[in-house]
């Protein structure tokens, strides 16, 4: 009987508290292309956020397949150039294969490992599978497909560098 009656009250009184008690919080739109870090290293790169790719993709060089424990990982080189300082930047890093993939383009298919990477965009370090291929003649080193860009928010593709990574 007494909620009945009050429930448009009470409705109405929590409509006219402040915008801060009420908003939820709306969510980040990001342009086509980001500045994040690769972590742990800290290196600032280009990021594409590509609509288009389900799987993100990093450039890598010199791949070398290996088992360690009876388990397929691989070895490869970063050559990037620091966002931030102009740097070259140089680094050896050795990860598991989480699984091979297959990539079809222009070019054909091919095979490609994917690995495990953290990366910093924004205030947020996310753990993302990568592909690892040679992006030399690419723009930009590091690509985010779609199945990162679900967890970010929308795209805008209007929009360049949003926000600045805080991440260290």
């Amino acid at each position: 009987m007494f909620g009945s009656r009050m429930m448009p009250l009470l409705l109405l009184a929590c409509l006219s508290l402040p915008g801060a008690a009420r908003a939820v919080s709306a969510p980040a739109v990001y342009g086509w292309i980001e500045k994040g870090l690769l972590m742990p290293s800290g290196v600032a790169v280009k990021m594409k956020l590509d609509t288009g790719a389900l799987t993100s993709s990093m450039d890598a060089r010199d791949l070398h397949h290996f088992k360690r424990d009876g388990k397929p990982w691989v070895r490869f080189t970063l050559q990037l150039t620091d966002a931030n300082t102009a740097q070259q930047v140089r680094q050896t890093l050795e990860r598991p294969v989480e699984h091979m993939v297959t990539v079809r383009g222009a070019g054909g298919m091919e095979q490609r490992p994917t690995v495990t990477m953290a990366i910093c965009l924004g205030d947020k370090v996310y753990e993302e599978w990568f592909t690892l291929r040679d992006r030399s003649k690419m723009i930009y080193p590091v690509l985010l497909g779609r199945r990162l860009l679900a967890d970010l928010g929308a795209v805008d593709s209007r929009r360049t560098f949003t926000v600045q990574p805080g991440c260290r």
